[in-house]
């Protein structure tokens, strides 16, 4: 019996140092290539940094759940009780032992922790944006309290990455897991885009479009959301093998299906409602609801591209929709017809988070919000006659 205790604080010091250490290779990059920029640009480029290794985040934690990676270490936020698995070897050791394809090995204790070391990294980069906001705040016409949002949030991440763990891969958890790395991207994308509206050097002017495709933009980006939560689901209940066959699944246009059980969300993995197996036409349910969505998003944002090509200065956004969209049919279509390859199931997720950076700068980039005068700029007055 695992007699591991579930949170042992007795390395929170070292992991500390170490998101420190990984933090310290960007902000010294910046640092020397930014030295005589604004404020607004140089955080502007720090928040596009963390905005990259928030992406690389992002599939490194999908990565880590599609290996069964876990509960490479069974507790948080170290390795039993270790700042890495070098220290947790013995314990390691007898899992691998007891268990060989466990859920405890040592490539999966790695795996586990390297995902930990770039999230602690990354916590790291978001404190030093919102101190540098608040600190600069009166050089800056972008709010402070955008970085410090973005700071509430990542602390948040961290803990659902702890109840990820705790409550051994609760499904609703790791999906609302899932969803809160992809609105950590978008704040910082819309963060960034801030920053550089705000440059008083050269400013970057919000692209003019009409009303209703403000609202068209809008209107796609909270169907992408839903498919997005939809997918983690898929995800996190294995359920994407439940079809094997396209465009049918198991060989019928409305194969059978357990809604009820499916989408009973507050259960433990692989558990039904009542606590039994979970049924496999609920995953099937699972699966298909996925499927049937993603012909209206791929539909949604093709029609979207449409508008926004007619945009001048928006024809790249556009291009971005089209290419993104193909890449997610051919990932799908991939763990579907491939039985579920490692590299294929990394690539959707990876699309998806793409189509939320896409969007977000389409929302924000054409959203024309006043930016308070500092308090130290001082208006040149006009001569008197």
């Amino acid at each position: 019996m695992d007699t591991t205790a579930l949170y042992d604080w007795s390395p929170v010091f070292r992991l500390m140092l170490l998101g420190i250490v990984v933090a310290l290779g960007p902000l010294a990059w910046i640092w020397l290539r930014n030295r005589q920029a604004t404020v607004s640009r140089r955080l502007q480029a720090l928040t596009l940094v963390t905005l990259f290794l928030t992406f690389d985040l992002v599939l490194f934690g999908a990565f880590t759940r599609l290996t069964d990676s876990g509960l490479g270490c069974p507790d948080w936020p170290g390795c039993y009780g270790s700042a890495s698995p070098i220290g947790a070897h013995a314990d390691i050791a007898a899992a691998q032992t007891a268990m060989p394809t466990g859920p405890v090995t040592f490539s999966k204790a790695w795996i586990e922790m390297i995902h930990r070391y770039l999230a602690t990294g990354v916590g790291v980069l978001i404190l030093v944006l919102t101190a540098v906001s608040w600190i600069e705040r009166r050089q800056l016409r972008v709010s402070p309290w955008w970085p410090t949002v973005t700071l509430v949030w990542v602390c948040l991440q961290g803990a659902f990455g702890a109840w990820t763990v705790t409550l051994k891969l609760f499904p609703a958890i790791v999906t609302l897991h899932l969803l809160g790395g992809l609105v950590l991207l978008a704040l910082l994308r819309a963060q960034a885009l801030r920053y550089a509206q705000a440059d008083p050097v050269a400013p970057r002017a919000p692209v003019p479009v009409a009303s209703a495709t403000r609202w068209a933009v809008g209107l796609v980006f909270a169907l992408l959301w839903c498919q997005v939560a939809l997918g983690g689901w898929v995800s996190t209940n294995y359920a994407v093998l439940a079809c094997t066959d396209f465009p049918t699944c198991q060989g019928s246009w409305w194969p059978a299906m357990n809604f009820h059980d499916g989408f009973y969300l507050w259960r433990e993995l692989g558990a039904g409602r009542s606590g039994e197996n979970i049924p496999f036409d609920a995953l099937t349910a699972i699966h298909y609801v996925h499927r049937l969505m993603a012909y209206g998003v791929f539909a949604a944002l093709g029609w979207l591209a449409w508008r926004l090509w007619r945009v001048p200065a928006l024809r790249s956004t556009a291009r971005w929709l089209v290419a993104l969209a193909m890449w997610q049919l051919l990932t799908g279509l991939s763990n579907v017809l491939l039985d579920w390859p490692l590299l294929g199931a990394v690539g959707h997720t990876g699309g998806a988070a793409a189509l939320v950076l896409v969007l977000t700068g389409a929302w924000w980039g054409t959203r024309s919000v006043p930016n308070p005068v500092p308090a130290t700029f001082v208006p040149v007055s006009r001569q008197s006659s």
